[in-house]
């Protein structure tokens, strides 16, 4: 399955500006209507409803325990497809121009629609990632705060129980995941608190990346939105992945991780701002392992002539 071909959504933490403001924001950008629902208190949602039907929601987030309560306002997209990243980012724009802000308790959350995996596709996925976790967390440039409460790395013994029971079905996943088999999970479950939460497959159908610092910077949104998808695509499409963790290295991570995301083909012109956003944060060089070669600072020895 082709990263172009999966559905996804998104969530994005703001403060500064009203939950009214910034669904104005994004009616400016998508038409329809927007109104105020209220209901229930609190999330105290307003909806715009866009020309294709599609339902954008700006609700109360409770995590934002900083800010008054009529300046939190979480944006969820509707259901997404590849050709609506552009729109997307020209709604994160405008939210930006409103004059919301983010700080550092705001969160950016990515649903992939976890419809097309199953329980092996799903275990692909977290061996993938935790694999490569030390080289996408630095790159991510996550909070040690977050990290500890909301976002925290993919669980070691979840890996080995994968490794061992190698779960064919989303129901023999879900054993491994829970330690029994959860056939009603609830929203605020523990389990919902790491980097690639897979409770979230069994309580409202997406794979869902937790990693990111909410930012209004409509590049990085779409470079976060993009590592997602590759991911996802890459879990979907592979026969087995490897789980041998990889060391950090910071002479060679900014080379490591180029090369981790050219295998997610994330190559050519049309992911160079998505590669530029995701190595930005990374020590080392992207073109070279072992660092850049240094000139040689010898001077030439110059031929002996000898006079007539």
């Amino acid at each position: 399955m082709d990263m172009h071909e999966i559905r996804f959504g998104v969530e994005i933490e703001t403060v500064k500006r009203t939950r009214e403001q910034v669904a104005r924001a994004i009616h400016s950008v998508v038409g329809g209507t927007v109104r105020y629902i209220g209901q229930p208190n609190c999330y105290d949602p307003w909806e715009v409803v866009d020309l294709h039907g599609r339902h954008w929601k700006v609700v109360a987030d409770a995590s934002l325990s900083h800010v008054p309560f009529h300046l939190r306002a979480e944006v969820v997209s509707p259901v997404l497809e590849y050709e609506d990243l552009k729109q997307f980012q020209e709604v994160v724009r405008a939210i930006r121009r409103c004059g919301a802000q983010v700080n550092t308790q705001c969160g950016m959350h990515v649903h992939i629609d976890a419809a097309p995996f199953d329980g092996r596709r799903l275990g692909n996925l977290a061996k993938i990632v935790y694999k490569q976790e030390p080289l996408i967390l630095h790159a991510l440039g996550i909070s040690d705060e977050r990290l500890r409460r909301f976002t925290r790395p993919v669980n070691e013994e979840f890996i080995r129980r994968v490794e061992r029971q190698r779960p064919q079905t989303k129901d023999e996943l879900n054993r491994i995941w829970y330690g029994y088999h959860n056939a009603h999970p609830q929203h605020y479950c523990s389990t919902r608190y790491h980097g690639v939460n897979l409770h979230n497959v069994w309580y409202r159908g997406t794979v869902e990346f937790r990693w990111f610092e909410a930012t209004l910077h409509a590049g990085k949104v779409r470079a976060n939105i993009t590592l997602c998808l590759a991911l996802a695509a890459k879990a979907l499409n592979g026969r087995a992945a490897s789980s041998r963790k990889r060391a950090f290295d910071p002479a060679s991570a900014k080379y490591d991780f180029r090369v981790f995301l050219l295998r997610l083909n994330l190559s050519g012109d049309e992911f160079k701002a998505v590669r530029k956003h995701l190595l930005a944060n990374m020590p080392g060089d992207a073109a070279f392992k072992n660092g850049r070669p240094q000139p040689t600072s010898e001077t030439p020895t110059q031929p002996h002539v000898t006079a007539c």
